[in-house]
C-alpha cells in the first residue's frame, strides 16, 4: 500500500487510499478481515507495506492488524520499482504461510483455502480478459499460465491481487533473483515474473475463484464498492444508536456512525456517513461521506466526500405552474 494513490485524489492528498472508509472501515481493515475469514488458520501478523506515510497512519494500521489479534509491522518502499519489489520490501516477513494482498481491492468469497497447496492465486471471471492478468489452467485445475492482458482469448479468469504461499521464503527467493540479476519489466520488478520462475521449479500453483471483486481504485469504483460492500453487511447492525433523526427518513443498507444528525432529509440506500456529521434539508444516496461533514440543501448522488467537508447550496422560494420542470446542471 505504498502507492500514492493519484487516481483518487484529491482525497490522497490527506489520507492514504487503503485507510478510505467504505461501509464503516477503511479499506484494508475489510480487506485483511476478508482474508482472515477464507483461512482456516489464525493470522500471526500482518506486515504493511507503506510509503512516508506518518505516525498517525502506521498507528492506525497496528490497530487494525490488533483486532486479528495478530502482530503488526511495518515495512517502507522508498522508490516505486515494481510490484515485486514493494512486496520484497516485507522480506523479514515472508516465511511459513503467508498471503500476498494488493491494499486497493476486496473481495467476496465462499471458499476456504487449501492451506496444503504451494500456493493459490484469488481469480474472477471476467468479460474482457484482455484487460487483466489472467490465469490459464490445465484439466485438473492447476494453473499453467500466467498471461498479462492477453490480445487473443486464452482464460476469462483475472488474477485479482491476492495471493496465498504456503512457503514464503520460495517468494521471498524468486523476487531476490529478479532483482539481484537487475531483471524487470517497463523498468520494474513484475510479480508475474516471480511466480513464473518459481512455476518452472516446480510449484503448483490453483486458483481460488471469489464471488465478487471489488476495486477501490478510482471515486466512481469505490463508491460502487461501498454500494456493494453494504449489501453484503445489511443484516449487521452497521446505524449507530447515538444518532438524531428529526423528521427524515434513512432507507436501508446505509452505515451510519455515531452523533450524526439528519434533520428534514433524505438519507439512503447505500450511503455511508461518517461520525459527527450533520444533514439537513437534503437527500442524499450511493454515496461515502467521511466524518464531521455538513450538507445542507443539497442533493448527492455517487460521491464521495471527506472529512470536515461542508457543502451547502441555498434553498429555493419558487412558484412553479402546472408541468414545469427545473433542472439544476
Amino acid at each position: 500500500m505504498a502507492g500514492m494513490g493519484k487516481r483518487m485524489r484529491p482525497h490522497t492528498l490527506t489520507i492514504p487510499k487503503p485507510l478510505i472508509p467504505v461501509a464503516g472501515k477503511p479499506i484494508v481493515q475489510h480487506l485483511v478481515e476478508n482474508i482472515a475469514n477464507v483461512c482456516s488458520e489464525s493470522i500471526e501478523e500482518i506486515a504493511f507495506v507503506v510509503g512516508d506515510f506518518g505516525t498517525e497512519v502506521e498507528n492506525k494500521l497496528k490497530e487494525i492488524a490488533g483486532r486479528l489479534n495478530a502482530e503488526s509491522s511495518i515495512y517502507y518502499q522508498e522508490e516505486a520499482l515494481g510490484t515485486a519489489h514493494a512486496i520484497h520490501c516485507a522480506a523479514d516477513s515472508m516465511d511459513g504461510k503467508i498471503v500476498v494482498a494488493f491494499a486497493d481491492t476486496l473481495f467476496k468469497a465462499d471458499f476456504t483455502l487449501d492451506a496444503s497447496h504451494d500456493a493459490t492465486i484469488w481469480v474472477q471471471k471476467v468479460e474482457n480478459p484482455s484487460a487483466f492478468g489472467v490465469v490459464k489452467l490445465d484439466d485438473n485445475g492447476q494453473i499453467t499460465d500466467f498471461i498479462e492482458k492477453p490480445k487473443e482469448f486464452v482464460s476469462d479468469l483475472a488474477i485479482i491481487g491476492i495471493y496465498y504461499f504456503r512457503e514464503g521464503e520460495k517468494l521471498r527467493d524468486a523476487i531476490q533473483h529478479l532483482i539481484d540479476n537487475n531483471i524487470t519489466g517497463n523498468s520494474e520488478y513484475q510479480l508475474t515474473d516471480a511466480l513464473e520462475n518459481m512455476k518452472n521449479d516446480g510449484i503448483m500453483f490453483y486458483p481460488g475463484e471469489v464471488v465478487e471483486w471489488m476495486d477501490c481504485g478510482n471515486k466512481n469504483v469505490t463508491v460502487h464498492t461501498n454500494q456493494r460492500m453494504l449489501h453484503y453487511l445489511k443484516d449487521e447492525h452497521l446505524i449507530s444508536d447515538s444518532i438524531e433523526l428529526n423528521n427524515s427518513v434513512i432507507i436501508p443498507p446505509c452505515y451510519i456512525g455515531k452523533h450524526v444528525k439528519i434533520n428534514n432529509s433524505v438519507v439512503g440506500p447505500y450511503v455511508s456517513l461518517g461520525e459527527d456529521s450533520v444533514i439537513s434539508n437534503s437527500r442524499i444516496d450511493n454515496s461515502i461521506l467521511q466524518n464531521n461533514v455538513s450538507v445542507e440543501n443539497k442533493v448527492i448522488t455517487n460521491s464521495l466526500i471527506g472529512n470536515h467537508a461542508i457543502v451547502k447550496d441555498k434553498a429555493d422560494d419558487l412558484s412553479i405552474s402546472d408541468y414545469s420542470k427545473i433542472n439544476n446542471i
